[in-house]
């Protein structure tokens, strides 16, 4: 099958929903599919307003039927409700065509936090936005539950995976910390609640490994926290290795995927009990939830790191693009 997903998430940004797609991608060529991802790189953009790394296409309706037209795909998947997203739905319901979406972000929150407009608002484009789709993937059972109750139709559960031969237990220490290190991973932005943690009475060290538009204005904040900035590849997976605690102090990701990563590195989690961390860690001996973050946090430590690897190989990239397959439809017929 040709398969075209359209996302406003791509290359060279570094996220969950970009890794979540080039993991399935590769999976679904190994399938014996033809995929093609259409990212923002193809057109001229503009920076995203407090997120200035992330580029948004400008205008970018005619170019993308263009590229619809050559390509001719069986399947249109659109990944994101950004200004890609929104130009590829509107051509396939000018066309007849079905197409499936999926939910990522929780941007009502994100927006609300950031610029106050009411999250019911946004809710409401969002809701309009996928309920056009044959069907709209959602990360986890919670998820799915708290966006029927909003007016979501169609929904369809679409987990995620880890890359288990990159994140695993590592020997050898990428930096020296007073132990026991707890550990944050991710994007430094408001959304992700990061205070939350830095602010905690914790023994040992605070490391924090990502960029985001906090990141010197956190450092300025919390001279005592070890802040390293972005990492890739293996020495990302060195980071995570080096955690005694992964702390996950977002209340707002719909999934979480460095939860998978720290427990494929052997790293017990703490977080809130909200959607994404109540969908991972559900088993008692790989983290601990509560309200209570710095119990959270004092709980997971000491937890066998055995059995947080072998929670975590449960997830499969493999599995993850099989559901996706799916769930797919074809433009028409």
């Amino acid at each position: 099958m040709r398969i075209l997903i359209v996302s406003d998430a791509w290359v060279p940004q570094i996220n969950g929903v970009v890794r979540t797609l080039q993991k399935t991608r590769a999976e679904l060529e190994a399938l014996g599919h033809v995929v093609e991802v259409v990212g923002p790189e193809r057109f001229r953009t503009m920076p995203c307003p407090t997120y200035p790394e992330i580029p948004l296409a400008l205008f970018p309706a005619r170019g993308l039927t263009e590229i619809v037209d050559a390509w001719q795909p069986e399947s249109i998947h659109i990944a994101t409700e950004g200004p890609l997203g929104q130009a590829t739905r509107k051509l396939c319901v000018k066309r007849g065509w079905a197409f499936t979406t999926s939910f990522h972000t929780r941007f009502p929150e994100y927006i609300e936090a950031r610029f106050g407009i009411p999250e019911r608002w946004i809710y409401r484009f969002m809701r309009g936005f996928h309920n056009q789709a044959t069907r709209t993937l959602v990360t986890t059972p919670s998820m799915k539950a708290r966006l029927e109750e909003r007016g979501f139709r169609n929904l369809v559960i679409w987990s995620r995976g880890v890359d288990t031969q990159q994140f695993h237990p590592f020997a050898e220490r990428v930096i020296d910390l007073p132990r026991p290190i707890f550990m944050n991973i991710g994007r430094v932005a408001v959304e992700k609640n990061l205070e939350a943690f830095l602010k905690l009475d914790l023994p040992g060290s605070k490391l924090v490994v990502g960029d985001g538009p906090m990141l010197e204005q956190l450092r300025r904040a919390y001279p005592e926290v070890t802040f390293v900035g972005a990492k890739q590849g293996e020495e990302l997976a060195r980071y995570y290795a080096l955690g005694d605690v992964f702390v996950f102090p977002s209340r707002t990701d719909t999934f979480g995927l460095v939860l998978l990563e720290a427990l494929a590195s052997g790293v017990p989690v703490a977080a809130f009990p909200v959607e994404g961390p109540i969908d991972v860690v559900t088993d008692p001996a790989v983290g601990m939830l509560d309200e209570d973050l710095r119990a959270a946090c004092l709980g997971a430590l000491g937890k066998d790191r055995e059995a947080c690897r072998a929670h975590a190989l449960r997830f499969s990239w493999s599995a993850c693009a099989q559901t996706f397959q799916d769930n797919l439809v074809p433009l028409t017929g």
